[in-house]
């Protein structure tokens, strides 16, 4: 395996610009009522160096850097097809993470499309393009216990759970909005506040002081202020016969246990048609 410190500066990088956690947003509260929504959160745009990981694609490692590219054909004909995403796809990635990670049980937690424009025409998403980790460690818990209890009432427990995206673009290459992936190393133990997600049944008025019901709290993500230390990484190019897998968080903090990520605008590609992926989560049981 390659040693990524002594090639990293051999490699090219394009500057990317990333939508960071302002220092001042120290409540962060997302809520969601029927046909609307409002984060207290306020972001400013940092551009970052963001290297081009293909040469050394094979040097990446899931508890190590808290990523990797994988190859893995899939036999979706029309991944825009939500019967067959369904029928198809949710099993062949619930045995992708079962063999890759060894783990006793995976759970769907089902999966999201997004278009980086036009995202409505095939009911998708627009891209994801705020720094974050959608389960942080206290959401990826409370998410965990809810859903091993109702996936295993009567089940032995489990002494790890590992969360995780399966992430595969559809659309061919070049892309305008990859993925981008910060190595685990170079985040610090501390950072990140967490962001909670709320569903109400209307929106308050004053998200940021009126009182809030926590049993209408559903999970909780984390978010991140700019570090000049954080390294940033992406895979150009993709095409439908890989995947990036990467952690959301790991019960077992001896590995590398988050990947901070986001989708940036790649100022180097100009391209006519906009990146279309589909983003699958699961949560991962060890008995």
């Amino acid at each position: 395996m390659v040693n990524l410190s002594s090639v990293a500066e051999q490699l090219t990088s394009v500057p990317g610009e990333l939508h960071y956690l302002s220092p001042e947003s120290t409540v962060l509260r997302r809520f969601t009522a029927p046909g609307a929504s409002i984060n207290t959160g306020s972001y400013d745009a940092h551009v970052v160096p963001i290297r081009n990981a293909r040469p050394i694609q094979d040097s990446f490692r899931l508890d190590t850097h808290g990523f990797e590219l994988v190859a893995h054909p899939s036999a979706v004909r029309d991944f825009t097809d939500r019967a067959e995403l369904d029928e198809v796809y949710i099993p062949e990635v619930l045995e992708f993470v079962r063999e890759r990670t060894g783990a006793d049980a995976v759970v769907s937690r089902g999966w999201v499309l997004r278009r980086s424009a036009a995202a409505a025409e095939n009911a998708s998403q627009p891209q994801a393009a705020l720094v974050h980790i959608d389960y942080g460690p206290e959401g990826a818990a409370m998410t965990a216990a809810r859903v091993y209890a109702e996936q295993f009432p009567d089940g032995p427990g489990y002494r790890r759970v590992l969360a995780t995206s399966v992430w595969r673009v559809f659309s061919g290459p070049p892309q305008d909005w990859p993925l981008a992936l910060c190595d685990f190393r170079s985040v610090r133990e501390d950072e990140g506040l967490a962001n909670q997600l709320y569903f109400v049944d209307r929106l308050p008025e004053d998200p940021l002081t009126e009182p809030v019901d926590e049993s209408t709290m559903v999970t909780s993500g984390s978010e991140f202020v700019y570090s000049p230390e954080h390294v940033w990484w992406y895979f150009p190019d993709m095409t439908r016969d890989e995947v990036l897998f990467f952690v959301f968080n790991d019960s077992d903090h001896s590995r590398a246990w988050r990947v901070v990520h986001t989708a940036f605008r790649d100022p180097t590609v100009e391209t006519a048609t906009p990146r279309h992926s589909v983003e699958f989560r699961t949560f991962a049981f060890f008995t």
